[in-house]
Formats: structure tokens, sequence, C-alpha cells
């Protein structure tokens, strides 16, 4: 990865949010031809996705991730809430199954780009879910952020 001119498609704004980062992933996903053209022109949407374990299942799958049908598909459309199976190594799912099983943790999808390889990938992250009291400390920081630097320039003139 030593080049980040990666083609981001999808963004999930809220997760930076709602919750406080621990580990970031990037994981594959499992998707058919026509879900693939649909990402490329820009039908997807990660706002109300999650990621988690299916019963006697030992893949991670990502769950209600919006990728609208394809038009010019034929019969073989397909399914656009549908789960989809990641892929990632067998050390960090283990991993990652402990953690949410274990500490209470969550997985949150973070950004779905295309890398240098033209090749869909999933930028995930293990996440702590924030209360109200954190979040209203990242509103103030945000704002205190945009204000100091609105007096600095105001300064510099």
């Amino acid at each position: 990865m030593t080049d980040n001119n990666f083609k981001i498609v999808a963004k999930n704004n809220k997760a930076r949010f709602d919750y406080e980062l621990l580990d970031k992933y990037e994981a594959g996903i499992v998707l058919t031809g026509s879900e693939v053209k649909s990402i490329r022109n820009g039908h997807v949407s990660l706002a109300e996705c999650f990621i988690g374990v299916m019963a006697n299942s030992i893949h991670l799958y990502l769950f209600n991730a919006n990728i609208s049908k394809y038009q010019e598909a034929t019969y073989n459309n397909h399914e656009p809430h549908r789960p989809r199976i990641l892929l990632l190594h067998q050390r960090e799912k283990i991993r990652l199954i402990n953690d949410i099983q274990k500490k209470g943790l969550t997985i949150v999808p973070l950004t779905m780009y295309f890398n240098n390889n033209g090749r869909l990938k999933l930028s995930i992250a293990l996440a702590r879910g924030k209360n109200v009291v954190d979040k209203r400390n990242t509103i103030k920081k945000r704002t205190w952020n945009i204000d100091k630097l609105r007096i600095l320039k105001s300064y510099k003139k």
C-alpha cells in the first residue's frame, strides 16, 4: 500500500461520531458481477449496515448494505440487502469474533473503495460505542478547531 490513490465509493460518516475506533482492518467482499457494476456506478450506501456472524458459521458478514439493482442486468440480478461474506485472514477473523463476543465491542464498516488493483475493499474497525457525554466532547472539539482556524485566519491579515 505505497500509493493511496484509492477510489472511495462509499463512506460511513456517522461511524466516527457514534463509536470510538480501536483497531482498523481491510477486508474483501464476496460479490456478484451485477453488484460490482452497480457499485462502480456509485449505487451503494453504508449508512445502516453492520457486521456480524451468522449462527453456525465461521465467516463475518456485512448485513444491510444497500447495493441497488443494476439496471442493465437481466433475470439474474442480485438482492439489494442480502448478507455478504467478508474475506479476512483466519487469525483476524478469530480475533474479531472473540473480541465482539467477550469484550462487548462491535465491528463497524468505515469506507468502501477500489484499491490500486481494481479490487473492492471494505475498511472496517473494531469499535466501542460512545455515550452522550463523549459525543458532546467530540462536538466541542470539532467546533473549537473550526473557531481556532477562523481566529488564526483573521489574525494573519
